[in-house]
């Protein structure tokens, strides 16, 4: 599903990702751990192609999404599916709307206009929202919804688009411990019954614990350890976690370790 060779990303003068080597298969489940500022957003967004790395090889569902041209692009961003923190949904736009613009990448021109002036799979979208516990929302704004309500709209919207790669930032920081099981059960059970394979980073360890078979830890911009769930011991995570910043926004690049490519 995707191939990540020794590959860094800079952002303005911060290094963000440093010598990254990293490989999925397809159908697997990986949960993304480490502290604030540790670039696990940052990798999420170079593997859905919103940044182009600096150096290094990437392959992405076997292709180079940057030696591609835009039509192909455009083709490749269609299978994979983003599940952002905070869903950048337009606030006026319905949540029936919404979900529908998921299929957006599949499908013509006059098919896309048609989709969001007149979304035709009514059935089918409230029963996606159905499963995040939303069908009474399918003709509320966007706007009107709260925090949570917002994230779930954002995942429904990659269920109803079903793609290849699902990569979700925090997809459940704003839900409660009980819904935020719900719907990351809901995420994997999702993914698993199409074979799609599911990265996605999380702050509760616990959760991804419970949830992911195979658990990848992040700091200071590097793979600190790539594990099988029931080896990830507590002295891996304190060490994990041990330089964790109160400021979240801290660059990455001041700790770097000696012999850093960035």
């Amino acid at each position: 599903m995707f191939q990540l060779q020794q590959l860094s990303l800079t952002l303005g003068a911060t290094c963000v990702l440093n010598n990254i080597t990293l490989t999925a298969t397809q159908g697997e489940q990986i949960a993304l751990i480490g502290p604030s500022g540790a670039g696990k957003s940052s990798l999420l967004r170079l593997l859905g192609t919103h940044h182009a790395p600096n150096s290094g090889e990437l392959r992405l569902l076997d292709q180079n999404p940057w030696q591609l041209e835009r039509r192909r692009l455009q083709q490749l961003r269609s299978r994979l599916g983003m599940v952002y923190q905070a869903p950048p949904l337009p606030g006026k736009s319905r949540v029936i709307t919404a979900v529908a613009a998921g299929r957006l990448g599949q499908q013509s021109f006059a098919q896309s206009l048609l989709a969001l002036a007149y979304p035709q799979d009514i059935a089918g979208i409230r029963d996606i929202l159905e499963q995040v516990q939303l069908a009474d929302k399918l003709f509320v704004a966007c706007d009107t919804l709260s925090g949570g309500q917002l994230q779930r709209v954002g995942l429904a919207r990659v269920l109803y688009q079903a793609p290849d790669l699902i990569l979700a930032d925090e997809p459940v920081s704003a839900l409660d411990p009980v819904l935020a099981d719900k719907t990351l059960a809901l995420l994997t059970s999702a993914a698993q019954a199409r074979q799609a394979t599911l990265l996605t980073s999380l702050h509760s360890v616990d959760l991804a614990l419970k949830f992911f078979p195979r658990i990848i830890g992040i700091s200071q911009g590097q793979i600190q350890f790539d594990l099988p769930s029931n080896e990830v011991s507590p002295a891996l995570l304190d060490t994990l976690y041990a330089g964790e910043s109160n400021d979240p926004s801290a660059p990455v690049a001041a700790s770097l370790p000696r012999g850093a490519r960035c």
